[in-house]
């Protein structure tokens, strides 16, 4: 009796815990319903989206006769390049959207701004997952061996790109909040960040005058990270795992604090 007493208690962290589930609930479904034609099979256009870019580009250097530098397929080691950049890109991208486009949920009470980004982290990185095994089962139908020679560094390295994903997108939707233009700011930098990250060709083959700037972009890491997981060869004198999970930490931390701090201000304006 007195557990459930407990529950029932406003004060009580059971309480709390489940009623900041049921506010991500339904920012979560508000998400589905509005972006995704009110059907959940809708979703699947989330996972889809990257997807297609990453076959688009595969085929376009299919048909430039490009040749893999690693390994013996071209799809797979353009793959190890397209699926962290794409999922930090997608992720931290409609993340960074999401409060903007949800501020009318904010005249709630109990919905803070941290509830709408991580309802939308959870959306986006659900469609990461789909997105990744999407890729696999093409691979394999195409005959190609999408299984690397690391999975244990290959799965730290998509998880370290979730981190930094995740982290960005809570430190830049905050800002957003504020500066509705830093959403389009940040979608020209994620420009040039894909652009630099080595996803369309190998850093580690650039001079140092070139590819020692070019490895201080986080995206590069993740990049170079996932691509040592898959092939023996691969040149590591580019990754620094340390740096990636220390820029991932500090977005992560400083979005959260920034969002505590601005927490009252954010729910008067």
């Amino acid at each position: 009796m007195s557990a459930m007493a407990n529950n029932g208690d406003p004060t009580s962290v059971g309480y709390a815990l489940r009623e900041k589930f049921n506010v991500m609930h339904a920012v979560v479904l508000r998400d589905m319903r509005t972006r995704f034609f009110d059907h959940g099979l809708g979703f699947l256009i989330v996972a889809l989206w990257p997807l297609g870019h990453m076959v688009i580009l595969l085929a376009i250097y299919h048909i430039a006769g490009r040749q893999a530098p690693f390994g013996e397929s071209l799809n797979v080691f353009f793959a190890t390049g397209l699926i962290p950049t794409l999922l930090f890109m997608y992720v931290s991208r409609f993340m960074s959207l999401s409060v903007v486009l949800n501020k009318p949920m904010l005249a709630f009470p109990v919905v803070h701004v941290l509830d709408i980004l991580m309802a939308r982290a959870y959306l986006e990185v659900l469609a990461g997952f789909l997105t990744l095994a999407f890729m696999v089962s093409i691979l394999l139908l195409l005959g190609d061996d999408p299984w690397p020679a690391d999975p244990i560094q290959a799965l730290l390295a998509y998880l370290s790109t979730i981190l930094l994903a995740v982290g960005v997108g809570i430190l830049v939707g905050v800002v957003a909040v504020f500066f509705n233009f830093a959403v389009t700011l940040y979608a020209l930098l994620m420009i040039l960040a894909y652009i630099s990250s080595g996803t369309l060709f190998v850093s580690a083959y650039l001079p140092d005058a070139i590819a020692l700037p070019l490895s201080w972009n986080p995206i590069t890491q993740t990049v170079e990270w996932m691509r040592t997981a898959y092939f023996e060869t691969y040149p590591d004198r580019l990754l620094d795992r340390g740096y990636l999970v220390g820029v991932g930490l500090v977005a992560l931390f400083g979005g959260l604090l920034l969002e505590r701090c601005c927490r009252r201000i954010m729910l008067e304006s």
